[in-house]
């Protein structure tokens, strides 16, 4: 088991005000699975990733990884765990005066000395350099490796943030609606090559998807999230009208659509 979670429940202080991101939520992950999650804006999906990345710990309950409490790790067990999981934002975070070939070694700091990490994306070892170049070609942006990351469009930024994480070599990819951006027929290319590459090299990938129509599409498992609690953990085949409309109801009423994605209720009309 890579991840298995325990009645997790999170808790934020707004305005003094507690605010509940998660309750109770249990679930379990294998190594290689890959898993697409569903939900409005708001039904905790960040934190659930920022929990599975080991950057938030949880306010009751448990998250292990690889058969480890989260909650135990400090130090250099923390680094390590955190080196395993490489995550994907919906903001790139890329470095915008640093070229595509550059970004891609950022990947690498993680495992690397201080010392190294200071000349490190500079003056890469040529290893490194022919792995990041690898990692480019496997997105389709090889051609892009001297462009400097703000001269590249949001699709090809959005790819080059996947390289990245690839250079990183993690076993698990969180990907945090890396989508939301980029029109349709980007994100349907962008979400093919996340589940092609976690595929291919055997590694656990879950991502937030907006999309219902492409989470059964590309992802044998899907998850659907609903203000912090778990609303259905099905195979694709069971993802209908029945379980959607509790997931994206507004107010207790089902309205078919969730705010603001790019969603039809009839999965034969969605896109």
């Amino acid at each position: 088991m890579i991840y298995s979670l325990d009645s997790v429940t999170k808790f934020f202080v707004q305005r003094r005000e507690p605010v509940q991101a998660l309750n109770g939520l249990t679930l379990q992950v294998e190594p290689g699975e890959q898993i697409a999650l569903l939900g409005q804006s708001g039904a905790g999906k960040t934190t659930l990733f920022r929990l599975l990345n080991g950057t938030l710990r949880p306010t009751t309950g448990s998250v292990f990884f690889d058969g480890r409490d989260t909650a135990s790790l400090t130090g250099s067990a923390l680094r390590a765990m955190r080196r395993r999981v490489g995550t994907i934002y919906q903001q790139h975070n890329l470095v915008p005066s640093l070229s595509a070939l550059e970004n891609t070694l950022c990947g690498a700091l993680g495992r690397m000395s201080l010392l190294k990490t200071l000349r490190g994306v500079f003056r890469p070892a040529k290893a490194d350099s022919e792995l990041a170049l690898h990692a480019l070609e496997l997105v389709g942006l090889a051609d892009k490796c001297a462009a400097r990351a703000d001269e590249l469009s949001g699709g090809q930024q959005q790819r080059l943030a996947a390289a990245r994480v690839l250079m990183q070599s993690p076993d698990v990819i969180l990907a945090d609606e890396p989508t939301a951006s980029l029109d349709p027929e980007l994100a349907e290319t962008m979400t093919s090559l996340l589940a092609g590459l976690a595929r291919d090299g055997r590694k656990t990938l879950i991502m937030a998807v907006h999309r219902v129509e492409l989470a059964t599409r590309y992802f044998p498992r899907v998850i659907g999230l609903r203000t912090g609690s778990l609303s259905f953990d099905v195979p694709q085949s069971e993802v209908q009208g029945d379980l959607l409309n509790t997931l994206y109801a507004r107010n207790g009423k089902s309205t078919g659509e969730p705010d603001g994605d790019h969603f039809q209720y009839k999965l034969g009309c969605a896109g």
